[in-house]
């Protein structure tokens, strides 16, 4: 689901939204004057984003060289890479 909210109300509710943004995960989003204006959202589920983001760019590269025809990496080396990325993901939870 969607929030959207007036930007007023981060004002007026800022306990309210910042209760959505948790219970949620989602971003709210506030708008002035009846357009988009700003997103807020609960700090880990934005350090989530941030790490999925990053992973995401890290396998676009991957597959990117890959299909230049440059060489790959050993199965151990792949799985330290995928051990690295999970924590990561996982520290971005707990922050």
């Amino acid at each position: 689901m969607i929030n959207i909210k007036p930007s007023a109300a981060i004002r007026k509710n800022y306990n309210e939204i910042s209760k959505l943004c948790k219970k949620t995960g989602e971003p709210v989003y506030l708008t002035k004057n009846g357009e988009g204006d700003l997103v807020v959202m609960d700090i880990e589920a934005f350090a989530r984003r941030e790490s999925m983001l990053r992973l995401r760019e890290h396998l676009i590269a991957a597959e990117e060289s890959r299909l230049s025809g440059k060489s790959g990496y050993s199965i151990d080396e792949v799985s330290s890479m995928m051990k690295v990325a999970i924590k990561e993901v996982l520290d971005g939870k707990r922050q």
